[in-house]
């Protein structure tokens, strides 16, 4: 029997933020199929964390809301890869790290209950790990509708309507 999505939950804030269960449904959605049998984490940070990985990972010297970090891949010898499909471990899909005072203070700005912007930022960084982007203004449309479409099936708006 295949494994759903498992989705390690690291919360190295002070702030009670959404549900588990809610987090947890985001990442499987935006995963579907893709999902099954892998394993994902996502960390929620303060600002300087946030601010010292964007630094760090992207030359960007402020913390921002979301940032996706696919896994490392490293060259395995034949016989470790035989050993590890036949084991019982999980694929790694990669990392989440959502800055949690950033994804507070955007989610005010915008007029929008907290969860759903981090349904909509849960979503858009597991869509990244999937190899989606918005560098260029087609594959930006793919994603947008790609996330609206599943931000829809949990009653949340269109996080682009107003932007």
């Amino acid at each position: 029997m295949i494994k759903p999505l498992a989705v390690d939950i690291q919360n190295l804030t002070k702030t009670t933020l959404v549900s588990s269960a809610a987090i947890r449904r985001w990442a499987r959605a935006a995963f579907g199929a893709r999902g099954a049998g892998a394993s994902l984490v996502i960390r929620f940070v303060g600002a300087a964390e946030g601010r010292r990985l964007n630094l760090l990972w992207r030359s960007r010297d402020y913390a921002t809301n979301v940032l996706s970090f696919p896994p490392l891949v490293v060259p395995e010898p034949p016989s470790a890869a035989r050993a590890t499909r036949r084991s019982k471990e999980l694929r790694l899909v990669g990392d989440l790290v959502l800055c949690a005072p950033v994804v507070a203070r955007e989610a005010k700005e915008q007029d929008k209950p907290i969860a759903d912007h981090y349904a909509h930022l849960i979503v858009h960084g597991c869509l990244h790990l999937q190899g989606y982007d918005h560098e260029h203004d087609v594959d930006a449309l793919r994603m947008e509708r790609r996330e609206r479409r599943l931000l829809k099936m949990f009653g949340i708006d269109d996080p682009y309507r107003s932007q």
